[in-house]
C-alpha cells in the first residue's frame, strides 16, 4: 500500500472519530442545559415531598381526632414582601397554640400601596426546617396568584394543622413553636 493511500485512510478514520466525538459532546451539553432547566421544578417537587428546606404539606383535610397526650404547639407569622412588588403584607392573626391534629384558620392582609394593578404570587416556608413535613395546609393564599387594585386591601386565609407524627418523631419531639412565613414576590406575566 502507498504511503499516500495509508495517509487517506488514517484522515478518514481520523475523520469519522472527530465527528463522532464531535456528537457525543453536543449531547453532553444538550443534556446539561436540560438538566440546569429542569433543575428548579425538580427541586421544588423533592423540597414539596420531603418537606426539605422547611417547604410545608398540602393535605386534603385534618385529621378527624386530634392527637392526646401531646404538648400544644406555637405558631407565629411572618410575612415579607420584595422590594419589587409595591405591597404591604402583615400577618393579621396573633399566634395560636394548638394541640397536634387540631385545624385552624388564620389571616394575612396584602394592600396595594402602588399606584397601578398588580399580581402577586407567594412563597412559604417554617422554621424550624425539620417541622415542614408536619406543618399540613388544607388552604392557602399561596396556592394561586393574587391581583390587587390600586389601594385595594385582602384578607387571605391559610387553614392548617400540625400532623400528630410531630410529637413521635425523636427528631422533632424539641419542636414547641413552629413560625410561618411568607415572602410576595411580583408574578411573572
Amino acid at each position: 500500500m502507498s504511503e499516500l493511500a495509508s495517509d487517506k485512510i488514517y484522515e478518514a478514520a481520523t475523520g469519522h472519530r472527530n465527528r463522532r466525538l464531535l456528537a457525543v459532546l453536543a449531547l453532553v451539553v444538550a443534556g446539561m442545559v436540560g438538566l440546569a432547566f429542569a433543575s428548579v421544578p425538580l427541586y421544588r417537587l423533592f423540597c414539596q415531598v420531603t418537606g426539605f428546606g422547611g417547604t410545608t404539606q398540602v393535605a386534603e383535610a385534618a385529621p378527624s381526632q386530634v392527637a392526646t397526650g401531646l404538648p400544644p404547639v406555637s405558631v407565629r407569622f411572618d410575612a415579607n414582601v420584595s422590594p419589587a412588588l409595591k405591597w404591604a403584607f402583615i400577618p393579621v392573626s396573633a399566634p395560636v397554640s394548638l394541640v397536634p391534629g387540631e385545624q385552624t384558620t388564620i389571616l394575612y392582609r396584602a394592600t396595594n400601596i402602588g399606584t397601578a394593578p398588580s399580581t402577586g404570587t407567594a412563597t412559604f416556608n417554617v422554621t424550624p426546617q425539620k417541622a415542614g413535613p408536619y406543618f399540613m395546609k388544607i388552604e392557602c393564599f399561596c396556592f394561586t396568584e393574587q391581583t390587587l387594585q390600586p389601594g385595594e386591601s385582602m384578607d387571605m386565609p391559610v387553614s392548617f394543622f400540625v400532623d400528630s407524627e410531630i410529637g413521635t418523631d425523636t427528631n422533632t419531639m424539641d419542636v414547641h413553636e413552629i413560625v410561618l412565613s411568607y415572602t410576595f414576590f411580583e408574578a411573572r406575566t
